[in-house]
């Protein structure tokens, strides 16, 4: 049995070895709780007084921004707030110029502002602490819980739920082709942006998925390096399939992937994909077989409420399938046969919760069951300190911070670069 130490954010995985040691805990896990900050209700605002800034990485040309974009405007219609209440900044970098925005959308007189990269974060706590009356919100980002301050959030939904389901879509696809004879090798490709505990998180989901249909499956996954690079990541795509992946993921915010395993299938190969952010039969008609989905709009809307009814903003807010926060797009016609009645089957699981994705019974890291993890690092020494992720056999990801943590490298997935 493994005990394995998590924690820290996205950038600090980056720069984790890209396999981390499983480490044996050195204390009982019972002295290591851990419980985010309480917070005080706030003064409501009239909704039709309510003024919200956005800061986006890329535009509505990136699937990502999009449905972020999609998440905001969701949101306002459901609460009845106008669009006019709303300011867009596009294309913002992870630098200074996302402090300079935030602190210029505080000075329009916005109540609530959003970004949407985590690299947006640092920059948004230092403008939070110069407008303790605004509430800041770094969606992605994993700080809030630990700054000084109480005008800040974090949010993430259960991405890991739909990159499961996704999973199963894949997996019925693979067992198909198995069944006609079409492949031997159950090899999956993953085209990846970063080995950060977002991605891992993801793309492990997305493979014990795969393998709750196909038990011998066994997946690679390809770095980019980069959020947004349709080179890049039809470059990897091709270079998994030309090591035989028949099956094609990605964590990646372009179309490049699914672009290029759609040349692959109409020069002949058998190969398909799964995409995310938005659905790619725009770009992959015949080889989407379909996409994990975020619908931002039903966490957006629960921040904006509360500014709405003054109620206390927590540090951290998530959700899964049990709020409508994830989703998988239309089903593509290359699916398997079944494969609605299982989405179905699946789907209604996990929203019940008879059904966890990171069950330790499912998985092993160096041939050993993983018993204790922990998830909140306090120090920013990459190394979880408090926060017991496990309970009763089962990893909860995103309870104990909205950002995902699962940073384990199970068996049966190669990471390439």
């Amino acid at each position: 049995m493994l005990a394995g130490c998590g924690g820290g954010g996205q950038q600090q995985q980056s720069e984790a070895p890209s396999t981390p040691p499983a480490e044996t805990s050195e204390q009982p896990s019972e002295t290591k709780e851990w419980s985010p900050p309480v917070r005080s209700d706030r003064d409501p605002i009239p909704k039709e007084e309510l003024k919200i800034g956005v800061i986006l990485i890329h535009d509505e040309n990136s699937g990502y921004d999009m449905a972020h974009i999609e998440g905001i405007l969701g949101a306002i219609e459901q609460l009845g707030i106008s669009k006019d209440q709303v300011i867009f900044k596009y294309n913002i970098p992870e630098d200074e110029t996302a402090y300079d925005t935030a602190v210029d959308l505080a000075e329009q007189g916005c109540h609530i502002i959003i970004s949407n990269s985590y690299g947006h974060q640092s920059h948004m706590m230092a403008a939070a602490a110069e407008y303790p009356d605004i509430i800041f919100v770094a969606s992605t980002g994993d700080t809030a819980a630990l700054e000084p301050v109480d005008n800040v959030v974090n949010l993430f939904p259960y991405t890991f739920q739909s990159r499961y389901v996704s999973g199963v879509v894949a997996g019925m696809k693979l067992k198909q082709l198995m069944d006609e004879g079409l492949v031997t090798d159950p090899y999956v490709g993953y085209v990846g942006a970063y080995p950060y505990a977002e991605v891992v998180s993801g793309y492990t989901a997305f493979f014990l998925g795969i393998r709750s249909i196909v038990p011998d499956a066994h997946m690679d996954v390809q770095y980019t390096n980069s959020w947004y690079d349709p080179v890049a990541e039809a470059e990897a795509a091709n270079a998994l399939m030309a090591r035989g992946a028949v099956i094609i993921g990605q964590h990646a915010d372009s179309t490049g992937a699914p672009s290029a395993v759609q040349a692959a299938l109409d020069s002949g190969k058998t190969v398909y994909c799964v995409g995310y952010n938005i659905d790619m039969r725009s770009v992959a008609p015949k080889a989407a077989l379909t996409s994990a989905q975020n619908n931002w709009a039903a966490l957006y809307a629960q921040v904006l409420e509360k500014m709405i009814t003054g109620e206390a903003m927590p540090a951290d807010l998530s959700g899964g399938y049990e709020i409508g926060a994830v989703q998988i797009s239309p089903l593509g016609d290359s699916c398997a046969p079944g494969t609605a009645e299982k989405v179905a089957e699946v789907e209604e699981a996990l929203k019940n919760g008879t059904m966890h994705v990171f069950d330790t019974a499912n998985y092993t890291v160096n041939g050993e069951k993983v018993t204790s993890f922990l998830a909140i690092d306090l120090d920013g020494d990459f190394v979880g300190d408090v926060g017991e992720a496990i309970r009763d056999g089962i990893f909860y990801e995103s309870t104990l911070r909205s950002a995902p943590y699962f940073s384990l490298r199970i068996d049966g997935i190669k990471e390439l670069n």
